[in-house]
């Protein structure tokens, strides 16, 4: 059953245009366009691991009664039965869509390098999408499968759940802040984090095309935050560019494509937390860091795409690099500190 739920959410964008109630039309024409690109991207994405993957599939359960598909990887020395001392590292991704789309499987490449590189048992999630499920659906699948992964690192995976780290991309990377402090370090890949303006209305940056082909997209990228944002719109969860920095991971790293209307709220973040950081002047001010990179040339969503359709390669591996580095940077201070 959970298999055949899996491959129905294929066709989410036709079944939520045609079936799902009290939702516009302006959502609901536009879900049926993005029907074929959205089955396009998600064969894609699958259909490589389909006969062999290197992670095995799970389903966490919620405070509602529907459950999270999600992947673990465990490194191949611990599948092998290996000899190992302790408990190993945890890392939980989550992938990007815009909070209307995705599946788990966007993550793979990344997540087996984590995997392998760091040594972490490594759980990439699902979670609930707009338009049929506005804010803070996804946020509280986000926690709910932190809150599980946590509460069976030991007994299920072999996991330290003191030794969390999180990643996310674009919508992704706004979910995962609510591991908090849980976190002992994060990395936000194109991450939104300021959803108080339309997508229509953020800064676009030098080199940003005069005409945006994902226009039309405009008012499916807006439909989950919409109605919080016509509440008030000061919610940390949904904008954690209002969080208290003590509220945040202790290390993060923010890396953002030069060619993104989300740069301006991402380096904009990064720059209050290290005013707060150096005011701070504590012991546990100095310990903590928050940092940029940003790729000039990139744009949103080019690291996720195939290799034969990026130009330069390169940039990837030098994101997966840096992110990696800095997750094993986090715990060697940790464990220094």
């Amino acid at each position: 059953m959970d298999s055949l739920r899996f491959a129905l959410s294929w066709f989410e964008p036709l079944t939520t245009a045609l079936f799902t109630r009290n939702i516009p039309f302006t959502y609901r024409w536009r879900l049926l366009l993005l029907q074929p690109l959205a089955f396009l991207t998600y064969a894609l994405k699958y259909l490589p691991y389909a006969i062999s993957a290197p992670y095995n599939v799970i389903y966490i359960p919620t405070r509602s009664t529907h459950k999270l598909r999600a992947l673990v990887f465990t490194p191949k020395a611990f599948n092998k039965g290996a000899a190992r001392t302790g408990l190993r590292p945890l890392h939980i991704d989550f992938h990007g869509g815009s909070f209307f789309g995705g599946i788990a499987e966007y993550g793979v490449p990344f997540c087996e390098e984590v995997c392998e590189r760091t040594g972490a048992v490594v759980v990439s999630t699902q979670y609930r999408h707009a338009p049929a499920n506005v804010y803070p659906a996804a946020h509280e699948d986000a926690k709910d499968v932190v809150d599980w992964v946590l509460a069976n690192a030991e007994k299920r995976f072999g996991a330290d759940s003191k030794d969390l780290t999180v990643s996310g991309w674009s919508a992704g990377g706004n979910l995962m802040m609510v591991a908090g402090t849980r976190a002992k370090a994060a990395v936000g890949v194109y991450a939104v984090v300021d959803l108080r303006s339309p997508p229509d209305a953020k800064p676009k940056p030098a080199g940003f095309p005069k005409r945006d082909p994902s226009v039309w997209l405009m008012p499916l990228f807006d439909a989950y935050a919409l109605p919080a944002r016509a509440g008030g719109g000061s919610d940390s969860r949904l904008n954690p560019i209002l969080k208290h920095t003590d509220e945040l991971p202790r290390d993060m790293l923010f890396i953002n494509a030069g060619i993104d209307i989300l740069l301006a709220e991402q380096l904009a973040l990064v720059s209050r937390v290290q005013r707060d950081l150096e005011e701070d002047g504590s012991v546990t001010g100095r310990q903590r860091r928050i940092v940029a990179k940003t790729f000039d040339k990139g744009f949103h969503g080019w690291l996720e795409l195939p290799s034969w359709v990026i130009a330069n390669e390169r940039d990837k591996t030098e994101a997966f690099d840096a992110a990696i580095g800095f997750f094993v940077e986090a715990r060697q201070r940790r464990n220094v500190s």
